[in-house]
């Protein structure tokens, strides 16, 4: 039997190059750490791994994590003495269409912004550097010097010894056989070999990372998947500085290998695992060569590279890896149980993610928080539709064959829907609404009429009209917004005032009646949730957030209310439908439905009480997140129809999503996700107004405000406006101050309104930043490789003075 300590502060279950690098970081940290491996390490995944590592990601701080793995493995065969196999050769990516192209010249200014170099080049420059392959169909390609490729057998063992030089226990051949969990914490790992007490788990566990979590009542929406490549014998002309390559329009992947290549791609058709979880013995195994399902990919390859017909094939590996209904991978705590944390579905760039990953992970269990935002991997991103194993197969095998496909702007996922509808989906779908989906529900983007579809670009979308119609018919009429899928929540208890006091940054200690936009802020000041809280009663609370943040917001909520005050969070989601009335003809809407006073005077902006509509009685909330007059309707299920069809037949026409989003872009009104969030505090987000700071109440985050406030901020949130109504502006368009970048759009889009596209994104300096220094500057904005000139503006661009909003 192995000889295991009795208990352990940190226990990391999985030996693979996840587990291997997160047992490092905590390591290098003084943490007391236990790594089990019930084989041997590297022999689920990562042995198998292609070994190409790329850093660009359309995320700022997923795209750091990367480079931080570059840096990592270019420093550890000096640290341990452990050959990794790490290549700094760069990365070449291919275009061979004009939207590919697009997308391509986007991606370098994305690198830009995020401060790698990254080079535009000819067919020609692409093929003098990678001769092998035939150009006839490029239309141009793109460099990243610092991207490479490494040894990933190499790269964890080099891991391995760095945990152990630094004082980590990492076991190999003990099996995990369950858990000891004690009033909601985790306590302990009963092993093969005895039971090992603990603080905190960290699960590692790749293609078993999703079963082992189930043991624990933990949902990891993962799924394993068939993934092939080959490896050739040597090849003329491979040579060993050979950049890596992709070539996503014929969906293959290249990298040099001991002078032949590895060559491999992501096929339209993947092939999941066969059984609802992989057995516990599959180590150091590969399954049966599938030539069958690899030879669309090996044909599109040849028309590539030629060489490959000529070429002898070393091997072929088809091996088994973790993709996510996303295709992102996933990190952080797990919501259903304090002290355990998750690292698992790298979608096969594992290699790449881990030094990164590894070193966030060790951080968020050590510290209790992540380092920065990591919102695109966070486990908390997913929801109750991502708790059924067939449901997530569907996804991630959609996801996994989008792998190579152009990335279009707002492209929806269409597997696996509909799933949650709201009582309107049927009507609205008569009426020509054009689906989305966020957390399985069904949402309205837009609504088509005759001769419109669904078309997505980089320039202008099919939808663009009509999006257009929308947007105006909110700014001079009504119409009505089917946000049932709003997350919402009651918060209850003789505590609920202190506990949401605590939470909040705005002041709640309000009158029944009244309606609160608030932050909840870390201990760093940055923004957590960004909600609105309407109080029903001295002890009840009615939050409502963004139907993508509902499972986010609430593990925030519930693991913020200090120990042993009486409040309680219950998830009301399913209990009601959100109907948006909004525009300037709204008030005359509901008075023609209504006996209730909803005047001005009668019914401020930013209160909420019952009223009676159509004969059903509603939670009418007056406020608005498309800068007109309106109320959110929050309307009992079973009454939703009839106050919907109540309102269409008083005037109100439909609208989708697409046009919220056009509309609160030009009133500047915040997206968390976009434009604020954990790494921005309301000081810099220009939300100061919303914090409760000039009172004496306390609350999480107050002390990093009020440093911040004492010294010059780092970044303030600008707003921009392109002259030109042909540009288009989707977010992370470098921003240039009198020809300096000083930072990117976190959101952008077309102001039907204003006539022209309209982004939000910081204004950075490491000097400090205030009003008079992001005014006094000429801004101009990168839009794939074109600068275009821009006006800046700290105010909304649309009725800065909000007098059609509590008119």
């Amino acid at each position: 039997m192995t000889d295991l300590p009795t208990s352990s502060r940190i226990i990391v279950v999985g030996g693979g190059i996840i587990g291997c690098s997160v047992a490092y970081h905590l390591a290098k940290r003084g943490v007391e750490t236990l790594l089990l491996e019930r084989h041997q390490f590297t022999s689920g995944s990562t042995w198998h791994a292609a070994g190409l590592v790329g850093q660009l990601r359309t995320n700022a701080n997923i795209t750091k994590l990367l480079g931080y793995s570059v840096e990592l493995y270019g420093t550890l065969e000096a640290e341990t003495g452990q050959a990794t196999g790490w290549k700094r050769n760069g990365g070449l990516r291919l275009a061979c269409n004009a939207d590919r192209w697009i997308e391509v010249r986007r991606q370098a200014t994305t690198a830009r912004s995020f401060g790698l170099e990254m080079h535009l080049l000819t067919p020609q420059e692409a093929q003098a550097m990678w001769p092998l392959m035939e150009i006839g169909d490029v239309v141009g390609a793109a460099f990243l010097p610092s991207d490479g490729q490494a040894g990933p057998g190499d790269i964890a063992q080099a891991l391995v010894k760095g945990a152990r030089l630094a004082g980590a226990k990492l076991v190999e051949g003990v099996a995990v056989t369950g858990f000891r969990v004690e009033d909601g914490r985790i306590k302990g790992v009963e092993t093969s070999s005895g039971t090992v007490a603990c603080e905190k788990l960290v699960l590692c566990g790749g293609l078993w990372t999703a079963t082992l979590a189930a043991k624990l009542g933990i949902a990891v929406p993962l799924s394993p998947v068939h993934h092939q490549y080959i490896v050739t014998e040597t090849i003329p002309g491979v040579t060993g500085n050979l950049p890596t390559l992709r070539d996503p329009d014929r969906l293959t992947y290249y990298k040099e290998e001991v002078g032949g290549l590895v060559m491999g791609g992501y096929e339209p058709n993947p092939i999941p695992w066969r059984d609802p979880a992989v057995p516990e013995d599959f180590a150091f195994r590969l399954l049966d060569d599938d030539w069958d399902h690899f030879e669309p990919i090996m044909q599109l390859s040849l028309g590539r590279v030629p060489a490959l017909g000529q070429a002898g094939i070393k091997q072929m590996i088809n091996g088994l890896e973790s993709f996510t209904p996303d295709g992102n991978w996933i990190i952080g705590e797990a919501p259903e149980l304090a002290n355990v944390f998750i690292g698992a579905g790298f979608n096969a760039f594992g290699i790449a993610s881990a030094g990164g990953a590894g070193m966030a992970l060790a951080e968020w269990v050590a510290d209790g928080e992540p380092p920065f935002d990591l919102w695109p991997v966070d486990l908390r991103r997913f929801g109750r539709n991502h708790r059924d194993p067939a449901w997530v197969r569907t996804r991630t095998l959609e996801a996994y064959a989008r792998h190579y496909t152009i990335a279009w702007p707002a492209e929806e996922f269409q597997s696996g829907r509909p799933l949650r509808r709201s009582p309107l989906y049927d009507r609205l779908a008569a009426k020509g609404a054009v689906f989305g989906e966020k957390l399985g529900f069904e949402r309205p983007n837009w609504f088509a009429q005759a001769g419109e579809e669904e078309r997505y670009s980089f320039t202008r979308p099919g939808w663009f009209d009509a999006v257009g119609r929308e947007h105006r018919a909110c700014r001079e009429a009504a119409v009505l917004f089917d946000q049932t899928s709003f997350a919402k929540f009651e918060l209850v208890g003789r505590d609920a005032e202190a506990a949401l006091s605590w939470i909040a940054a705005n002041d709640v200690t309000r009158k029944p009646g009244s309606v609160v936009y608030t932050q909840m802020l870390n201990r760093k000041g940055g923004i957590e949730c960004d909600l609105t809280v309407t109080r029903l009663a001295r002890e009840r609370y009615y939050i409502v957030t963004g139907t993508g943040f509902a499972t986010h917001d609430a593990d925030w909520i519930r693991r913020s209310i200090p120990n042993g005050l009486d409040a309680t969070l219950v998830d009301v989601t399913s209990s009601y439908a959100v109907l948006a009335l909004m525009g300037p003809q709204s008030r005359a809407i509901l008075r023609a439905l209504s006996p209730d006073d909803v005047s001005n005077a009668g019914f401020p902006f930013t209160t909420a009480r019952e009223i009676r509509l159509a004969g059903a009685p509603v939670l009418a909330i007056r406020l608005t997140y498309v800068g007109e007059l309106g109320w959110e309707l929050h309307v009992p299920v079973e009454f939703a129809v009839t106050v919907y069809e109540a309102l269409s037949a008083a005037g109100a026409t439909d609208a989708g999503y697409r046009a919220i989003e056009s509309l609160r872009l030009e009133k500047g009104y915040r997206a968390w996700g976009a434009d604020i969030g954990p790494d921005h505090s309301p000081l810099m987000a220009g939300l100061g107004w919303a914090v409760k700071l000039k009172t004496g109440q306390n609350f999480q985050g107050r002390e990093a405000l009020e440093r911040q406030a004492a010294s010059p901020l780092p970044r303030l949130l600008a707003g921009f406006a392109v002259e030109d109504p042909a540009a288009v502006l989707l977010g992370r368009e470098t921003i240039y101050r009198d020809g300096e970048a000083v930072g990117w759009l976190g959101s952008g889009g077309f102001g039907y309104t204003l006539g022209c596209p309209i982004g939000w994104g910081y204004v950075r300096n490491a000097a400090g930043v205030d009003r008079e220094w992001v005014l006094g500057g000429r801004y101009e904005l990168d839009i794939a490789g074109e600068r275009v000139k821009a006006r800046v503006s700290l105010a909304p661009f649309y009725d800065p003075k909000n007098e059609r909003v509590k008119g």
